[in-house]
């Protein structure tokens, strides 16, 4: 099998498994996305919707936040952990948004990643599912599975995006970014992985990889 039959075959694996894909983090426009990705980083998407009803019921546009103490904005963003920086990024991204877009968030990668917190993962799901601008977003679910199916040889993320992005049709980005997300969070968890129990590890994860995992 080449290695454009096997990128086919997973592309319909995961279709079957997962033929719509709602993004995870409750969130009602560009602006809540953006805040709610940014606190997803090193939090669980679980904690993040229980915490940003609050957060948002204080502020939910740039006016409101901007108009916020950062330790109001820390007390109630405290359970997502990194909240005194993460804060301090809320506050300090709304106030630009404000100054310099119009209190809009910008739809481009560099004015995105010029904000305080937002890095090219956050802007990149941002372009994604705000603006439906072809963008693949790499988190350690994906960085993972890549290479366990021996996709990507890349030792950071940022060459296991060029990989997925060289490999992937384009068209296909913004929603397979997603899929490979939740089938690893279902199917192939970094710990306590079972290759039988993994439709697409049972026929792609690495040799290299197989003498390690349990069957």
């Amino acid at each position: 099998m080449t290695k454009a039959e096997k990128v086919a075959d997973i592309v319909q694996t995961l279709e079957g498994y997962y033929p719509e894909t709602i993004v995870p983090l409750d969130h009602t426009d560009s602006y809540t996305l953006l805040i709610a990705v940014l606190l997803s980083a090193q939090c669980t998407d679980e904690r993040v919707n229980k915490i940003t009803p609050s957060l948002f019921a204080a502020a939910d546009n740039p006016v409101d936040m901007a108009k916020l103490e950062v330790e109001h904005i820390k007390q109630i963003i405290r359970p997502c952990g990194l909240s005194p920086a993460k804060s301090k990024a809320i506050k300090g991204l709304s106030e630009i948004l404000l100054a310099k877009h119009g209190g809009e968030v910008p739809a481009n990668f560099a004015d995105l990643e010029e904000l305080p917190g937002v890095g090219h993962k956050t802007a990149s799901v941002v372009m994604a599912q705000a603006f439906g601008i072809p963008a693949f977003p790499v988190d350690t679910h994906i960085h993972r599975l890549m290479y366990r199916w021996g996709l990507t040889n890349g030792k950071n993320v940022t060459q296991t995006e060029k990989d997925a992005k060289r490999l992937f049709p384009r068209e296909l980005w913004n929603k397979l970014h997603l899929q490979i997300i939740f089938y690893g969070r279902e199917y192939c968890p970094a710990r306590g992985h079972r290759v039988s129990g993994c439709p697409i590890c049972t026929k792609y994860l690495r040799k290299s990889l197989l003498l390690k995992e349990k069957l």
